[in-house]
This record gives structure tokens, sequence and C-alpha cells, in this order.
């Protein structure tokens, strides 16, 4: 039975434990403060008691999430935060060969429609850097 107790106490001095120092500050501020009422502020602004509705996260969102990004930083469309629209063509280079690289890693894996869309609108983002960088 000691052997066993000292194989566990072995055991967790060589694992570690992550501990997310966000949700340890908020127990800490509700013991310190239990009867303050918190307010947490919204992160985009709503009208009271409207819920945005999210999309369903899959293959061809997150593409189309990272290409809305890069055509932001074409100068395409204008930024939702600044309201105005600005290039930065070489951080747009860098999302349009992000895009690619996960066309290249997802090879294989991907339906045909999946292959479709990415091919897609890689070539449209390649084609609309061109004539921005031009």
């Amino acid at each position: 039975m000691a052997d066993e107790k000292k194989a566990d106490e072995k055991e967790k001095e060589k694992s570690f434990v992550v501990r997310d120092r966000r949700f340890t500050a908020k127990k800490e501020e509700e013991k310190v403060s239990p009867t303050e009422e918190k307010k947490e502020e919204p992160l985009k602004e709503e009208a009271p008691g409207e819920e945005i509705p999210l999309q369903e996260i899959n293959f061809t969102s997150f593409i189309f999430s990272l290409s809305t990004s890069a055509l932001i930083q074409l100068g395409e469309i204008e930024d939702p935060f600044t309201k105005k629209e600005s290039k930065n063509l070489p951080v747009a280079k860098q999302t349009i060969d992000l895009i690619g690289m996960l066309g290249e890693k997802t090879k294989g894996n991907l339906t045909s429609d999946e292959e479709k869309f990415l091919d897609s609108v890689l070539f449209d983002l390649r084609m609309r850097y061109v004539k921005a960088a031009g």
C-alpha cells in the first residue's frame, strides 16, 4: 500500500496542471465580494433581448470566415470594427496562403463540395490579390 502511495506521488510530480486564470480570477472575485452585483459588458452592441444567431461551424464556414478576413485585408469590404476600407496586402497574402495550406493539408479528406468551394475561394482571392497588388 505504501508503494502504491509513493507511485501515485511520483506520477503526480511528473504531470502538470493547467489553470485558466480567467476562471480562477472570477472565482476569487466572487469570494471577495459575493454580495456585489457584477455586470459583464457585451462584446457586440445588441438590442436588449436580441440574440445574434451563430452560423454552424464546419469546414466550409471556416474557409468562408478566413476569406472574409482576406477581403477586408484587401480593402474589398469595410472592416466591421473600424467601418473603413483599408488595404493590408502582406496580411492579405498571409491569409490567402493560410487557406492554400489548409487546402494542401486536407487534400483527400474533403467532400467534393468542400474541395470545389475551397478551390473557388482560393482562385477568387488570388485574382483579387493580383489586382490589388498590381
